[in-house]
């Protein structure tokens, strides 16, 4: 379900997504391994017309900008936009203190890849966990209801399309990448930050940046950018994706784009993956209910079971 498709962190690994395990699934018939081949063919063939179709419509997207056309923004250059990021801010906190709890349950989180299988070109191993509340405008309801505060604040969020908590292990390195879409701009709020924060660093096109616990970044994701986490200490922040403020009509036209981007193959495929990686979450981290003892019974101080 993930903004996954068009974001700026992904990555996609098989390890353990729920629904193809390797050690689990047989292998395929050869009718079923030709019906699997034709349809990542076809997955390939939607989501490669839909990026030429998305480059064709970024020209309008640029030259409509109200905010300006550059690869890092200052939101207040723009409070009437961008008024929502010093509201997240004032709240990172409470925000915090709900990703600390999904942090006790660590591995079970899906890596990026597990959810976006488009996000295998930049990472295909166990270091880049997500935990999604909002993918491309859908609603990740087992998360949101364990995160009932930083649901709130992002759905205050005028525009947002995708919010989830993005985590890089020590040492992890996101190569050079670039977003497929100019109609979104991506905003990273530090919530968790290596204490040696000048090395763990992202560079959008020529600039350098570092996180801050409760601090913001917006910048322009489809311009080139790389991430590195040089520390021995994990990153973690809020990552937004939300819609660009446009001039009419193209305001109107991008709406549009998205909406069809959020009915993609691609992003309702990565639904699917979310919805189970959810489920399966939400099993790990219930506690276990214990089974009541039955009353004693008379001559013997040890409680047993209700019979049958």
């Amino acid at each position: 379900m993930a903004s996954s498709a068009p974001t700026n962190d992904r990555a996609p690994s098989v390890h353990g997504a729920p629904e193809n395990s390797r050690r689990s699934t047989p292998p395929p018939q050869d009718g079923a391994h030709e019906t699997s081949a034709f349809r990542d063919r076809l997955y390939d063939l939607t989501v490669s017309a839909g990026s030429r179709v998305l480059r064709r419509v970024e020209g309008f997207v640029g030259r409509a900008s109200l905010v300006g056309d550059r690869p890092v923004h200052d939101p207040a250059r723009h409070p009437g936009h961008f008024a929502w990021t010093r509201r997240l801010e004032e709240n990172w906190r409470p925000i915090r203190r709900e990703l600390d709890a999904v942090l006790e349950h660590r591995e079970h989180l899906p890596n990026f890849q597990d959810i976006s299988r488009d996000q295998q070109h930049i990472t295909d191993d166990d270091d880049w966990k997500t935990f999604f509340l909002y993918g491309f405008g859908h609603k990740a309801e087992k998360n949101c209801a364990r995160c009932p505060e930083t649901t709130r604040l992002v759905e205050s969020v005028p525009g947002m399309k995708t919010a989830f908590f993005s985590i890089l292990a020590p040492g992890k390195h996101i190569p050079d990448h670039r977003g497929p879409y100019k109609g979104v701009l991506r905003y990273h709020l530090g919530l968790k930050v290596p204490r040696q924060r000048e090395q763990c660093r992202i560079r959008v096109a020529d600039e350098v940046r570092h996180w801050e616990e409760g601090e913001g970044l917006l910048f322009d994701d489809t311009y080139h950018h790389e991430v590195w986490n040089d520390t021995d200490e994990e990153r973690a922040i809020l990552f937004m994706d939300v819609e660009r403020p446009l001039r009419f009509p193209v305001s109107l036209l991008n709406k549009a784009v998205i909406a069809l981007v959020g009915l993609s193959p691609f992003v309702q495929n990565a639904k699917t993956n979310q919805e189970q990686w959810a489920e399966r979450f939400a099993q790990a981290a219930e506690p276990q209910r214990a089974e009541p003892d039955a009353p004693m019974t008379d001559g013997d101080p040890r409680p047993r079971r209700a019979q049958a």
